[in-house]
C-alpha cells in the first residue's frame, strides 16, 4: 500500500532537516521544527512517511515521557535521547532527527486547570539551551568536550500557543501549520482505500461529502465497515468461547471477506460516525457536573466568609430629652456624627468593569468559547510570561464577577481575557483589558 505524501509537509521538513546539516555562511537556522493543526490531521504519520522517504533516521519521545515523580529526569531523558540521535549521525552516516510528539500535551499550559511543576520549567529550559547550543549538550553529572552533531528536533502539537513564549520564538523555532486542503485529503484517502479498489470519482465525491471531517475519520471509516462480519464471527463461535477461538487456537485465524465498498455504503457507515460525534458534543454532561462542583464550591465559600450575625445591642435607656428646639438640635447633631459609607460605595464603583471589557466577555461568550482570565506584572510583561487566573467557566454574570475580582486585585498589573474553544482546546482570541497605568484598553 503506497500512501500519499503531501508536497507542502514533504518540501517543508526536507528543507529543514537539510539546512541543520549545511554550513551555511553567516546563516543562523532553527533548530526546532513546530508542526500545528487540528487534532487527526496527519501529522505524525505524514512525518514518518517524509523520514522514510529520506531515508532519515528518528529518535521518538512522546509527552507521556516529559514528568516524572522525580525533579529533573525528563529533562535529563531529552538531552540523553539528543545524545543518541547524535550518535547515530556519526555511526551509521545518516541524517537523524530528534521527534517529540504532542508537546503542547506534555509541557502546554491551557488554562488554570492546567498543572505547572518543576519539570515543565526544566523541559522548556532544557530545549531553549539545546536550540542555543546543539553541539553542546552535556549530561547532568559529566562533561564531554567532544562537539555532538547537530540534530533537527521535530516537534508535533495542536496548539503550540500554550507552550513558553520564547522557546517558540523566531530564530528557536520554525513554524508549520498543517491543514490538508481538499487535494491532499483526496490523496490520502485514496491511499487508504488504495486496496478495495474504489474508482477515483467515488473517492472524490465521498471527501466533499464529509468535507469537514479530519483525516483520521476515513480510516476509522474503513475499520468500521469489518464490525458486521466480525460480530457475525462472534456469533458463530459463541460469545463465551470466542477468547479461545482468537488468542490460544491451534485452527487457522478466521478469514473475512471483501465488504461492500458501495458509496451509498460508505456513506451511510459515516453518517453513523458523524451522528455520534455529535451525541459526545451535545450530551457535555462534565461540563454540567464540573459547573455544579464550582457552584457548590463558591456557596460554600462565601458561607465560611460571611461574617456571624453579631448580638443586637440592647437598648440603652435614652437620655432625657429638651423640650422643643433642643431634641430636634440634638436629633441634627446625631444624624451629622452617624458614619457615612461613602467609601464603600465608591470602592465598588471603581472596581466595576467598563463597557469595552464587559463587552469582550459578552463576545467570548456568545461564541461558545470558555473564558480564561490571565495577569502578569511589567517586568514579566516583556517575556510573555503570563499567570492564569482561576475564573468561573459559567453564565455572563459569574465572568464577569470574576474578571472584576481580578481587576480589583491586580490593578498594577496587565490584565488580559482569552477566548477558548472548548472543542479544539485552542485559544481563539486574546484581549489586554487593563494596563498598569490603570487606563483600560
Amino acid at each position: 500500500m503506497s500512501y500519499y505524501i503531501s508536497p507542502r509537509f514533504l518540501d517543508k521538513l526536507a528543507v529543514h532537516i537539510t539546512k541543520n546539516f549545511l554550513d551555511l555562511p553567516n546563516v543562523r537556522v532553527p533548530l526546532l521544527l513546530g508542526i500545528h493543526g487540528r487534532k487527526g490531521e496527519g501529522k505524525s504519520f505524514q512525518c514518518e512517511l517524509v523520514f522514510e522517504r529520506l531515508g532519515v533516521e528518528v529518535v521518538h519521545m512522546s509527552a507521556g515521557e516529559l514528568e516524572s515523580p522525580d525533579a529533573g529526569d525528563p529533562a535529563r531523558l531529552i538531552r540523553l535521547r539528543y545524545r543518541e540521535a547524535a550518535e547515530l549521525v556519526r555511526t551509521r552516516g545518516k541524517m537523524t532527527v530528534l521527534m517529540i510528539n504532542d508537546l503542547d500535551a506534555g509541557a502546554g499550559r491551557l488554562d488554570q486547570g492546567t498543572q505547572y511543576t518543576v519539570n515543565t520549567q526544566l523541559v522548556n529550559g532544557t530545549l531553549m539551551n539545546i536550540a542555543d547550543n546543539p553541539t553542546n549538550v552535556q549530561l547532568p553529572g559529566s562533561y564531554d568536550s567532544t562537539p555532538l552533531h547537530r540534530v533537527p528536533i521535530i516537534i508535533t502539537g495542536n496548539d503550540l500557543s500554550t507552550l513558553y513564549a520564547p522557546l517558540i520564538r523566531d530564530g528557536r523555532m520554525d513554524k508549520f501549520y498543517w491543514e490538508p486542503n481538499r487535494d491532499d485529503k483526496i490523496g490520502i484517502v485514496r491511499g487508504i482505500f488504495e486496496a478495495d479498489a474504489i474508482q477515483q470519482q467515488n473517492i472524490e465525491q465521498l471527501v466533499d461529502h464529509f468535507i469537514n471531517q479530519s483525516v483520521d475519520f476515513f480510516g476509522a471509516l474503513r475499520s468500521r465497515l469489518y464490525d458486521e462480519q466480525v460480530l457475525n464471527f462472534i456469533k458463530d463461535v459463541g460469545y463465551d468461547r470466542v477468547s479461545l477461538r482468537v488468542v490460544n487456537s491451534g485452527d487457522r485465524p478466521p478469514e473475512f471477506h471483501r465488504p461492500d465498498f458501495s458509496l451509498p455504503h460508505l456513506i451511510e457507515v459515516g453518517e453513523f460516525m458523524v451522528q455520534e460525534q455529535q451525541r459526545v458534543q451535545q450530551m457535555r454532561l462534565s461540563e454540567e457536573y464540573n459547573r455544579n462542583l464550582r457552584l457548590g464550591f463558591h456557596r460554600a465559600n462565601e458561607e465560611e466568609s460571611r461574617p456571624a450575625p453579631q448580638p443586637r445591642p440592647e437598648q440603652q435607656s435614652a437620655p432625657p430629652q429638651p423640650a422643643n428646639g433642643n431634641r430636634s438640635k440634638s436629633v441634627n447633631q446625631e444624624s451629622n456624627q452617624r458614619p457615612q459609607p461613602m467609601a464603600q460605595q465608591t470602592h465598588s464603583t471603581s472596581a466595576k468593569l467598563n463597557v469595552e471589557a464587559a463587552d469582550q466577555v459578552q463576545q467570548i461568550l456568545a461564541q461558545g468559547y470558555r473564558l480564561g482570565i490571565e495577569f502578569v506584572d511589567e517586568r514579566r510583561f516583556r517575556t510573555n510570561s503570563w499567570q492564569s487566573y482561576p475564573a468561573i467557566q459559567g453564565h455572563e454574570s459569574e465572568a464577569i464577577a470574576a474578571l472584576e475580582a481580578c481587576l480589583a486585585e491586580h490593578s498594577n498589573d496587565y490584565v488580559r481575557v482569552v477566548g477558548i474553544d472548548p472543542k479544539a482546546k485552542r485559544r481563539m482570541m486574546e484581549t489586554v483589558v487593563q494596563r498598569p497605568n490603570g487606563k483600560s484598553s
